[in-house]
């Protein structure tokens, strides 16, 4: 559901300056935010005689358009005042109040045309409001708009003897509703009460004849039935006493003409119930945006001097309304866009279908935001931009595909350029080392995500550019095995020199060693046999000394015994000479 517009005062919408007319931007901005369709309901005629009130009625206030009891004209310009429509949901009203016709400070009648005839356009319902009867003057002011009939035709010149296609006429111009105030008349004809519609319709029938002053009579009521085939008549008696009226939007309705006050209530209730939605040729409902569009378009062309006729006016305004679908599209299109592309894609063809799905929601929003492209060319413009737009992706995902890829290189390859600089791959099998290094950082470049469609491409000219370092590390490597062969070789006989002069040192070593160890082997011996020679002279003495103490043990031993003998023998021939033994003296 659309948003509903809620105005707190009415704006100006375009103004009436030095009687130049100009456009309110603020007015503006606020259709362009009306997307529901709009009634459009405008109000003229002289001025002081009622309008603002009238339209203030329409908005269920007493005050927001101004109302003002001076004889000069208070209004200026138009000013519109939108609301949601109160018996239509999902429409907004919009209420036109115009500056007030016959200002007699103005210098002509021609600001009064200009904006009579821009509230005639603008409005789908056209209030034409007048004092007290339909007279001629009414009429012939009504008839002003007829000045501009070349202008507001649909394809010609009118034919006032004719009538045009009424479905042409009634596709553009608003229903008419004559609002008679301070009605002072009795509704009668021939002795009959009448109503005011017949009313109405008998001031505009034309007189029968061909002579000039029928004719004269005749022109302006055939134009106002030809402008406005559906029409509405409402009178409405004095609203209250003549002291009161100068505070008559302040005064309640028990302090009005109860007459008054239900004949205000009939015409808002006929306004709500019949004002039909502003529409377009071909039944083309006008909405806030649409409706802008006219008010600029009719504006620019009265203020050139050049207003242009309807036909042209909804070819200009299926231009603007068209031209800004494009526009809407184009934008769904790259918010669609932004939204669901990462560039760069892995393929082409994953590109192409987010183009086409994002294609098809475009060419949608166009077709329902445009406005009478007959020969699509609107269409196929915005097709044009489309493949226009399909062609710039594919290009900036090209790019996008080898800058990521360009990057990556860096950032994989670098370190190995980096070596490639020091010299690291500058010796005897560096090639071979190269090449290794090179094909693990590949793998590990095929393993990076989301490189795009020129991930290939861009790898194979980088390889492409790095041959001639391959090369040059091929041929250094070369170069390099050859001269540490010879070095080797050299190399080799040296080590083998010095291993042999080492084995040399070895065998002298071990020679000198083993004569050292022969040597205190020998020493050993030496000592051994000292120590034997020791060990046997010291056993021997001691076997001599053992001998001797043995000899001299058993000599002591022989002695004692022949000691003890002869002391025995001793004592024995002591006691036998004690005893005088003849024996023992024997």
């Amino acid at each position: 559901m659309a948003p509903e517009i809620h105005m707190s005062d009415p704006v100006c919408l375009i103004e009436n300056f030095n009687e130049h007319l100009k456009v309110n931007q603020e007015a503006l901005e606020i259709l362009s935010a009306i997307t529901q369709p709009v009634v459009v309901v405008a109000i003229v005629g002289l001025y002081r005689t009622g309008k603002s009130y009238l339209l203030n009625k329409l908005s269920g206030k007493n005050k927001g358009f101004s109302v003002a009891p001076t004889v000069q004209s208070h209004t200026k310009g138009i000013w519109i005042w939108c609301m949601p429509h109160p018996n239509r949901p999902n429409h907004t009203l919009v209420l036109l109040d115009t500056e007030g016709l016959g200002d007699v400070e103005k210098a002509d009648n021609k600001n009064d045309i200009q904006i009579f005839a821009l509230a005639l356009l603008l409005s789908s319902t056209f209030v034409y409001n007048t004092m007290n009867k339909i007279d001629q003057g009414a009429i012939d002011l009504l008839h002003n708009v007829t000045e501009l009939t070349d202008l507001l035709k649909a394809r010609t010149s009118p034919d006032l003897d004719g009538v045009e296609d009424a479905a042409d006429s009634e596709s553009f111009f608003p229903d008419l509703v004559w609002t008679l105030r301070d009605f002072c008349l009795g509704l009668e004809k021939d002795g009959q009460l009448i109503t005011a519609d017949a009313y109405l319709e008998n001031s505009l029938r034309p007189k029968q004849g061909s002579d000039q002053r029928v004719q004269n009579f005749n022109l302006p009521r055939l134009c106002i039935q030809k402008f406005f085939p559906k029409k509405k008549c409402f009178i409405f008696d004095l609203p209250a006493h003549q002291k009161k009226l100068a505070q008559l939007e302040t005064l309640p309705d028990d302090e009005l003409e109860s007459e008054f006050v239900q004949q205000v209530a009939e015409f808002c209730s006929y306004i709500f119930s019949h004002s039909m939605t502003k529409t377009l040729p071909g039944g083309i409902e006008v909405n806030g945006s649409r409706l802008k569009n006219l008010v600029l378009t009719y504006v620019n062309g009265i203020s050139s001097g050049d207003l242009p006729c309807m036909e042209n006016t909804v070819l200009a305004l299926a231009q603007i309304e068209n031209s800004a679908a494009v526009q809407k599209a184009i934008a769904h299109y790259d918010q669609q866009m932004g939204q669901k592309v990462q560039l760069p894609t892995e393929t082409l063809q994953e590109l192409l279908d987010l183009h086409r799905a994002s294609e098809r929601e475009a060419i949608d929003v166009f077709i329902k935001n445009s406005f009478k492209d007959v020969d699509q060319s609107f269409q196929k413009e915005l097709e044009t931009l489309l493949d226009a737009k399909r062609n710039d992706i594919c290009k900036q995902n090209l790019e996008a595909s080898s800058d990521r890829c360009s990057a990556l290189l860096k950032d994989i390859f670098g370190p190995v350029e980096e070596a490639v600089k020091q010299g690291i791959y500058s010796k005897p099998g560096g090639h071979n080392l190269f090449i290794q290094k090179m094909e693990e950082l590949k793998a590990k470049y095929y393993q990076e995500p989301r490189k795009g469609i020129q991930a290939e491409e861009v790898l194979q000219k980088y390889l492409k550019s790095k041959k001639s370092v391959s090369d040059a590390i091929l041929q250094a490597d070369q170069a390099l095995t050859e001269k540490e062969k010879k070095m080797k070789e050299e190399q080799v006989k040296a080590e083998a020199a010095k291993a042999n002069a080492r084995r040399l040192e070895e065998i002298q070593r071990w020679n000198q060693q083993m004569m050292q160890k022969r040597e205190r082997v020998h020493q050993e011996q030496v000592r051994q046999m000292e120590r034997d020679k020791q060990n046997w002279l010291a056993e021997l003495q001691r076997t001599q000394e053992q001998r001797m103490q043995e000899q001299a043990a058993q000599l002591r031993a022989t002695f004692e015994a022949e000691n003890r003998r002869l002391h025995h023998e001793l004592q024995y021939l002591q006691r036998n000479v004690n005893n005088d033994d003849p024996c023992v003296l024997l």
